[in-house]
C-alpha cells in the first residue's frame, strides 16, 4: 500500500486571506488535518484555517503541556507523530497546520524530524509574523546591502544586548513576559526610539505603535518588536 503524504502547511500570521492558494488547496484536499494547541486552549493555527476547512476531515489535535518541561513536550510530539503516522500508513494524506511558516519557529519541525524519513513530505511555506508586522506598520525593514536579524526575546539580557548591538535592522519575537527586559536592553543600546511594537499583526485585534508609547508591562505571545533601519511608523 502507498502511504499518505505528510504536508506541512503554513497558515500565516492570523488573517485567513494571507494563506497561499497552494496552502488552501492542499488543506481542502487532505482527508486528515492536524494541529498543535496548548493543553486546554484552542489552536490558533486551526482558527486561522477554519474558513477554508470543508468540515468533512478527520482532525488530530496535538495538545502540548502547559508546563515548560522539555521532556513533557517531547513526549507529546512522540505521541502526536504516532497518531499521524497511523493515518499515513493507511494511505491518507495529513495536513499539519502551523502558524506563520512551518519551518520558522514552527512546531512542524518536531514532527518533520520524527516522520520525514519514513513518509513522503511536502512543505507549503507561509507568511511570517515579522513581514506581516512590517506591512501593518507600513515600515520598510531593510534595503540594498543591509542585513536583518531575528532575535527571540527569551534570551538573557546580556545575550540580547550582544546580538542587537551591531544590527542594521531586527525583529524581536516571543515577547510575552520578556517585554520589560527587552525595553531595558533597547534603552541601554539607544535603540528605543527606533522600536515599533506590533501585536497580533493582520488580525482584527492588531495594534501598532512606537514602543515608547506602550504602557503595558507584558505582551501577548503574538506580539513582536521591529527595529527597522529607519525609525518611525508609517501612516
Amino acid at each position: 500500500m502507498t502511504t499518505g503524504r505528510l504536508l506541512g502547511i503554513g497558515v500565516g500570521p492570523g488573517d485567513p486571506e494571507l494563506m497561499t492558494l497552494k496552502a488552501v488547496r492542499c488543506l481542502r484536499e487532505a482527508p486528515v488535518v492536524s494541529y498543535v494547541s496548548a493543553h486546554g486552549q484552542p489552536s490558533m493555527a486551526r482558527r486561522i484555517a477554519a474558513v477554508h476547512l470543508p468540515g468533512t476531515q478527520r482532525e488530530i489535535n496535538l495538545a502540548l503541556p502547559m508546563e515548560p518541561l522539555p521532556e513533557l513536550a517531547q513526549a507529546a510530539y512522540d505521541e502526536g507523530a504516532s497518531r499521524i503516522g497511523a493515518e499515513l500508513e493507511q494511505g491518507r494524506d495529513v495536513a499539519v497546520l502551523c502558524e506563520g511558516d512551518p519551518l520558522f519557529y514552527g512546531s512542524f519541525s518536531q514532527l518533520l524530524a520524527r516522520l520525514a524519513g519514513k513518509y513522503r513530505t511536502e512543505i507549503v511555506p507561509g507568511v511570517v509574523s515579522f513581514t506581516a508586522a512590517a506591512a501593518a506598520a507600513r515600515q520598510p525593514l531593510i534595503a540594498r546591502s543591509e542585513s536583518f536579524v531575528v532575535v527571540p526575546a527569551t534570551l538573557p539580557a546580556e545575550q540580547l544586548r550582544a546580538r542587537l548591538s551591531q544590527i542594521d535592522a531586527a525583529a524581536i519575537l516571543k515577547l510575552g513576559r520578556h517585554l520589560a527586559k527587552v525595553r531595558r536592553v533597547l534603552d541601554e543600546l539607544g535603540l528605543l526610539e527606533r522600536a515599533i511594537y506590533v501585536e497580533r499583526a493582520s488580525t482584527a485585534q492588531e495594534r501598532v505603535l512606537q514602543l515608547t508609547d506602550l504602557a503595558d508591562h507584558e505582551a501577548p505571545y503574538f506580539a513582536l518588536i521591529l527595529l527597522p533601519r529607519t525609525p518611525g511608523v508609517g501612516r
